[in-house]
């Protein structure tokens, strides 16, 4: 294409592109870019981002150049335009652009008695379509809103009620059978809690990818793979999707509170009630602290616009530790990104130490 024939041409992107939020990634914000055929993803830039935005078929580079020099405060070059129009191209982005080759099948995963991951079901996607369809009534606001309030209520009662129900949950060390049981429900409300991660992205336009089974002797877990919610718009889906499985955790808790309230307080069953409301509760709650891979720790990352939180900064801070050797790569921090690192790293720090006493203390009690 001649330099006369690029300043005129008027590119769109092709229907089915994907283009995400703004994510830190270090010290820098970028934008994630998804092919609709291939699945091929990549990363932008700010300033790329926001002329991808604007290809619609209508404008050409003496349109655009306008609008980008008054939101950047400088021109938008031929060069630049002519680099951009090469990379959506040759990535197969643009309208008439021939499909870049599909990327090579990913290697299969090595499986052993120990540990490994099996895809269960033919097509994940359709799946959780249907199982979408037949609660759609159940997700409306009007029954949401009173579940979570009654969530609220159970947490606040369990706090009230902390030393019977504690109480009743060692108990069950010398009741093997009545142990096996909650294990068991435990074990279900996982295998719940990942589905729910699936229907919450259909409900919000996600792509489920993958439902399968993981694992990790002598641990067997269901997982639902969601490819493409990084690229939902908006915070709330995203929070959302990662949120639902540990709040499906704390409804299946809902009739065991009301079971356990009612009973009297010599009631055989009241013990491995409690054991159910105790570990359930510890099962939900511990998935939302923002430690990875926890669910907790997406949706911090989600809830601050940031993409891979904790190796993002551990890199700031070993440039911090480095000292005037880390100078140069620290000045492209911006201060947004300075305090995000900083402060994860201080509060990841604290919550590790604490989760540490509560663990051992809860330990102790059992034990005593």
């Amino acid at each position: 294409m001649t330099a006369t024939a690029a300043r005129a041409y008027r590119p769109a992107l092709r229907q089915g592109v994907l283009l995400s939020p703004p994510l830190l990634r270090g010290p820098r914000t970028v934008h994630l870019v998804r092919h609709p055929v291939t699945g091929a993803a990549f990363e932008v830039g700010i300033k790329e981002h926001f002329l991808m935005a604007r290809l619609d078929g209508t404008r050409n580079l003496d349109d655009l150049a306008p609008v980008y020099a008054e939101r950047f405060g400088r021109r938008l070059g031929e060069e630049h335009w002519n680099r951009l129009l090469g990379l959506l191209g040759t990535r197969g982005l643009l309208v008439g652009a021939p499909d870049p080759a599909p990327p090579p099948p990913a290697p299969p995963r090595p499986n052993s008695f120990w540990r490994g991951t099996r895809p269960m079901v033919a097509d994940a996607e359709a799946t959780t379509a249907r199982l979408h369809r037949a609660l759609r009534p159940l997700l409306h606001s009007a029954v949401q809103l009173p579940l979570l309030a009654a969530v609220f209520v159970l947490l606040g009662f369990l706090a009230w009620r902390s030393g019977a129900l504690l109480d009743g949950t060692a108990e069950l060390v010398g009741q093997p059978f009545a142990l096996m049981g909650v294990a068991l429900f435990l074990w279900a409300s996982i295998t719940l809690h990942e589905l729910a991660h699936g229907i919450a992205a259909q409900h919000y336009g996600g792509h489920v990818a993958e439902i399968g089974l993981r694992w990790r002797f002598p641990a067997a877990l269901l997982y639902c793979t969601v490819d493409n919610y990084l690229f939902l718009p908006g915070r709330r889906a995203k929070l959302v999707i990662a949120g639902a499985g540990a709040y499906l955790n704390m409804l299946l808790l809902l009739p065991f509170g009301v079971w356990w309230f009612l009973l009297s307080a010599d009631a055989p069953e009241r013990s491995p009630l409690a054991g159910v409301l105790v570990l359930g509760t510890i099962q939900a709650l511990s998935n939302l602290v923002p430690l990875p891979p926890l669910d907790g720790y997406r949706m911090l990352g989600h809830a601050v616009g940031a993409d891979h939180l904790a190796p993002e900064t551990r890199t700031y801070l070993a440039l911090r530790l480095r000292g005037a050797a880390g100078a140069e790569a620290l000045a492209g921090y911006a201060v947004r990104a300075r305090r995000i690192y900083t402060a994860y790293a201080l509060g990841s720090a604290v919550l590790v130490l604490l989760l540490a006493a509560a663990t051992i203390t809860f330990v102790l009690h059992l034990l005593g």
